[in-house]
């Protein structure tokens, strides 16, 4: 079975965890800052960090535009916490000035969760992974106000929606890639698989 390449948008946040989950996941992953980096790869990973900034410095690197193209041309897509508010067809309370890639026919709040002090760990149960609920890591943690006919809603907390799926865009408001359990990174790279981009895959 081949491996895939997936990308990490390596403007701001973690980074290198994303990566490391990733090739654990059996893809090959590498870091994408700039347009011809996201040519190359067959799916992608939009991390954490702040929504606001990751969507100016995507402006700034001219990524924007190539990767909203690239997710309407049905490019498999995986947002956490700041990557699923850059994938939110609409923000229901947006800071002056930002944007988002889109691809998923939601409504999404800001920090819904609280400040950086309020941020939890809870056992989220997720549609699609198997086993034991997975350990979500919650970080000023957006969450999902409502979806579109579409979506598919993988998982809720407290009543409140925490992951979710659109075709080939996947976005959970939690960080599974702080905790060492790679199944849903493992998720998304079976639909970068099954997306069949990759000749032989």
């Amino acid at each position: 079975m081949t491996s895939p390449v997936v990308g990490v948008l390596a403007l701001q946040g973690d980074v290198r965890e994303h990566l490391i989950a990733l090739a654990s996941a059996d893809a090959v992953a590498r870091p994408v800052r700039r347009p011809e980096e996201l040519a190359e790869v067959e799916g992608l990973v939009i991390p954490g960090g702040e929504s606001t900034t990751i969507s100016k410095l995507a402006a700034l690197f001219g990524l924007l535009e190539p990767l909203r193209a690239r997710v309407r041309d049905g490019m498999p897509v995986y947002g956490t916490c700041a990557g699923m508010i850059m994938l939110a067809d609409k923000i229901l309370d947006p800071r002056s000035g930002q944007e988002t890639v889109g691809g998923i026919d939601m409504i999404v709040r800001r920090n819904a969760f609280g400040r950086q002090n309020e941020s939890f760990e809870a056992s989220v149960g997720v549609n699609g992974v198997d086993g034991d609920p997975v350990e979500g890591v919650f970080i000023r943690a957006p969450w999902v106000e409502s979806v579109g006919a579409e979506v598919d809603v993988l998982a809720e907390h407290e009543g409140h929606i925490v992951a979710v799926r659109q075709g080939n865009a996947l976005a959970t408001s939690f960080h599974p890639e702080l905790t060492g359990d790679h199944r849903i990174h493992a998720l998304f790279v079976d639909m970068v698989r099954g997306n069949g981009h990759a000749g032989s895959l």
